[in-house]
């Protein structure tokens, strides 16, 4: 532990104190949201997996892979390219007007598109009109998240509204669920809750952000609509790409299996998922503005720092991981109330490429702060390439276990291609 502790200080040396002030309080505020949504996702899912069974439950969680696409689509990559284009122009306030207008503007249209599709894809696939309210309801989710102006927050170094926020609408689905949901033909309820919870969310993050931020919406120009979607389009590329061999697993496994095999695979994924984003997630989006500043008054300051994190977060997972990995069994039957096999092997190949992501997450962060985004989406659609036949060809072989040894085999290699690639940077030889 005294070289973490030492490596910790030495990084924490080398930058501002303000600036390490700064970061600490956003990672401190994504934090405490984390541990909420930590908690309830310990409460919940057991709850439901037990009140509405693995069959439901599948169902809910293949249709929450479904409309994480629309999700991406309305995104747009602008949880990256705005954040960015905030953090380096927070001061001017004509600027950031431009930014907002033009991103709502364009989620606004993305969400109705969206929808469009969403109801062709009901009327023409029997797969989804048997099932077409689930799919409505869950729908509902993509508007409170488009609606949400994480990008602003993050951008603006205001991490605290997005973890109240966050912790509000936790708070509201929690209590329906445990309020409303008694029968499994309560299962309805279920993302009719989580849609509302973060419509709500969304309108207050709308709020916060006009009345506290003294900002408002105007009619964007056609100029700052165009370089909006320039400034997204590598993102968003590299976000379908990287969704094809993630969120499609879920997808994957509902399509080629059943809604009860796809029940368990869910489960695990979800707990391997808890692993991987506690705390990364928070230190990631607190780190990523302020890098950006970094890296725009010096790169190879940036650079050092970046090594310093990422050997930081690789130490504490060969920690924590291993620990996560051998009390699987005890995990699995806590969360499904029994023991099920293929469903502890599923979530020990998943923490194995939850190590590969949290050791090449902060080496991939910095493509996208020093402006290799083009680079970034490469990688991950070379990976998407061959993620997504590996991942079908797997399921096909060993069952929805395959989805999860398909997911280490991809996150290696990303985690391979990502370290050649930083390691041959000019900042790296500085």
């Amino acid at each position: 532990m005294r070289p973490l502790v030492r490596l910790i200080q030495k990084t924490y040396r080398m930058v501002d104190p303000i600036e390490a002030a700064r970061v600490l309080h956003n990672v401190t505020s994504l934090s405490g949201l984390q541990v909420v949504t930590y908690f309830f996702p310990i409460v919940i899912v057991p709850y439901l997996f037990r009140v509405i069974g693995p069959e439901k439950f599948g169902l809910i969680s293949f249709a929450q892979a479904f409309v994480q696409y629309f999700m991406i689509v309305t995104d747009y990559g602008f949880s990256v390219s705005a954040t960015k284009e905030i953090s380096l122009h927070i001061e001017d306030k004509e600027k950031v007007l431009n930014i907002i207008s033009a991103v709502m503007t364009i989620k606004a249209v993305m969400v109705f598109l969206c929808f469009l599709v969403l109801g062709a894809a009901i009327y023409f696939i029997p797969k989804f009109h048997h099932d077409w309210p689930v799919y409505v309801l869950s729908f509902g989710f993509v508007v409170g998240s488009a609606l949400f102006p994480a990008w602003f927050y993050q951008g603006s170094e205001s991490m605290k509204y997005i973890a109240k926020l966050n912790i509000i609408g936790e708070f509201i689905y929690a209590f329906g669920v445990f309020l409303y949901i008694r029968r499994p033909g309560d299962y309805l309820l279920v993302p009719a809750l989580m849609s509302m919870a973060a419509i709500i969310t969304g309108l207050l993050g709308q709020y916060i952000l006009f009345a506290r931020f003294n900002l408002y919406f105007r009619m964007p120009k056609l100029k700052d609509l165009r370089h909006q979607l320039k400034a997204g389009w590598n993102i968003f590329i590299s976000v379908v790409a990287i969704n094809t061999y993630t969120t499609t697993r879920i997808f994957a496994v509902g399509l080629l299996t059943n809604n009860t095999l796809t029940g368990f695979y869910s489960v695990a994924e979800r707990i391997a998922n808890a692993v991987q984003t506690f705390p990364l997630n928070a230190f990631s989006q607190a780190i990523f503005p302020r890098m950006s500043k970094i890296f725009h008054k010096n790169k190879t300051k940036a650079f050092t720092i970046m090594q310093h994190v990422q050997l930081i977060t690789i130490i504490i997972s060969l920690i924590f991981v291993p620990l996560i990995f051998i009390l699987a069994p005890l995990i699995v039957k806590l969360v499904c109330g029994g023991t099920y096999p293929e469903a502890i092997l599923s979530l020990r190949f998943l923490l194995v490429s939850v190590f590969c992501i949290a050791s090449n997450a902060f080496r991939v962060q910095f493509l996208l702060v020093c402006g290799k985004t083009g680079t970034y989406s490469k990688i991950h659609l070379t990976m998407a390439a061959i993620g997504l036949p590996l991942i079908i060809a797997f399921i096909y072989a060993f069952s929805y276990v395959g989805a999860a040894m398909a997911s280490t085999l991809i996150e290696a290699g990303v985690l391979t291609a990502t370290y050649i690639i930083v390691k041959k940077l000019p900042y790296a030889w500085a």
